[in-house]
């Protein structure tokens, strides 16, 4: 299992926001792409921030009360970001989630550019598969 690295489970082509972005076209991308949370780049792609559903409910509730929304992503963003490489393993990714970390991670490459990201779910996903596949291997051999 220590040889399964992120990038074999990671989602290619995440929601992104950009720091000037309404927060109602944020919660929009939200609701349409069912992600929980994303990065938030600079025009070169590198992550600068993350952005998540909790985040914006407050903006989006006061809204509701003032009838219009003026808030923009900078706004909500925090900039204490939490990445982890392509070449990282589940494993290692499965052990930073245990704790009260995130549970959806930036995939960075070097320069900090964004490649995509992994959540608890893909984690969780890739663990059962390989725990199926020995399962399956130690299975065949028995009978």
């Amino acid at each position: 299992m220590n040889s399964i690295k992120i990038s074999e489970h990671m989602n290619h082509q995440p929601v992104k926001f950009k720091k000037n972005m309404p927060i109602a076209q944020a919660v929009e991308l939200f609701i349409n792409k069912q992600q929980f949370g994303g990065p938030v780049v600079n025009d070169d792609g590198q992550v600068i921030a993350f952005l998540s559903e909790k985040d914006c409910l407050a903006s989006m509730l006061q809204s509701t009360y003032l009838g219009e929304s003026h808030s923009l992503v900078e706004d909500k963003m925090r900039t204490d970001v939490l990445t982890v490489s392509p070449n990282d393993t589940i494993v290692d990714i499965a052990n930073l989630m245990m704790g009260d970390k995130p549970k959806i991670y930036p995939v960075v490459d070097e320069n900090n550019v964004l490649l995509g990201v992994i959540t608890r779910h893909a984690v969780l996903s890739a663990i059962d598969a390989q725990l199926n596949s020995n399962y399956q291997k130690g299975h065949a051999r028995l009978v």
